[in-house]
């Protein structure tokens, strides 16, 4: 009994996991509607995640013996969760969460150009596919006359980021899970207080302390939870499980934006979802030594 309790652990946990992310958009906006940007919200919650995670007691000296890599997670990490909380915050849930979901298509691409990991036909269809979803959902020949809009593009550049990201902490497995989430939470928190600092959006002083309980509540409830728990879990079992259950993140916001935000797509749009899913699927679906 205990042998099948443990072998279920992980696929729970990132299932749960996924959840929470295909969630946050319902905090965020929560937190928003409160007088808190983007900006200063990400500045107090990943500063909040990386002094508990200072509580695990990272190795400074593993830290140090790894840095290039490092600087590489909290830049690529910590931009990603920029783009993608400033998307998610300001944009419409599903529309974003479906651009960022092109992610697969940069991991094949990073993979193949940066880690030699080669790319079969198969995983070539689920690039095209992919691609012709974000055409689709981006408004298919209108993008000849209208532009993307900046939340459209932080929601694509989030998933590229993200996939560097990834494919940094697998080139440095050896090191541990602690030390390269603070250096994605202290990335996320820095890249944040340059911003801030550059006059992009400015820290709303006049507010009591509520609304920041509420920031440091999400940060460390769902944030931690959610960022521990996929984390963790993807070590401990094989990529293509994990990729698959990690695709009810897009189901979870998706019916959730739905349900709660009233958000509607056109044929078209949900065509481009379609494509985007099933591109996803392909991708995670494939065999693990193809």
């Amino acid at each position: 009994m205990k042998s099948v309790y443990l072998k279920l652990s992980p696929v729970v946990v990132l299932f749960l996991s996924s959840i929470i992310w295909g969630l946050t958009w319902l905090p965020l906006k929560f937190i928003h509607s409160k007088g808190i940007d983007g900006l200063p919200l990400l500045l107090v919650s990943h500063a909040a995640l990386g002094v508990l995670m200072l509580f695990a007691q990272p190795s400074l000296r593993e830290f140090k013996k790894n840095l290039r890599p490092l600087l590489g997670i909290a830049l690529a990490g910590g931009g990603a969760i920029i783009c993608f909380t400033y998307a998610l915050m300001y944009g419409d849930v599903i529309r974003v969460m479906v651009l960022f979901y092109l992610l697969p298509v940069w991991g094949v691409l990073g993979g193949w150009l940066l880690l030699g990991e080669p790319a079969d036909a198969l995983r070539w269809i689920g690039v095209v596919m992919a691609l012709l979803g974000a055409y689709l959902i981006l408004g298919g020949s209108q993008i000849l006359i209208e532009p993307p809009s900046f939340i459209d593009l932080l929601a694509l550049l989030s998933g590229m980021a993200f996939a560097i990201n990834n494919l940094l902490f697998r080139a440095v497995e050896r090191v541990g899970l602690v030390i390269k989430l603070s250096a994605m939470f202290w990335g996320c928190a820095l890249l944040a207080a340059t911003l801030l600092i550059a006059g992009v959006q400015s820290i709303p002083i006049t507010l009591g302390y509520e609304p920041w309980l509420w920031v440091l509540l999400y940060s460390v409830t769902a944030m931690l939870l959610a960022n521990l728990g996929s984390q963790w879990s993807v070590t401990q079992m094989e990529s293509g499980k994990s990729s698959v259950i990690l695709i009810m993140e897009l189901v979870a916001a998706v019916v959730s934006a739905l349900l709660i935000a009233g958000e509607r797509l056109e044929p078209l749009e949900w065509l481009g979802c379609f494509l985007i899913v099933a591109a996803a699927l392909l991708e995670a679906r494939r065999p693990i030594g193809a």
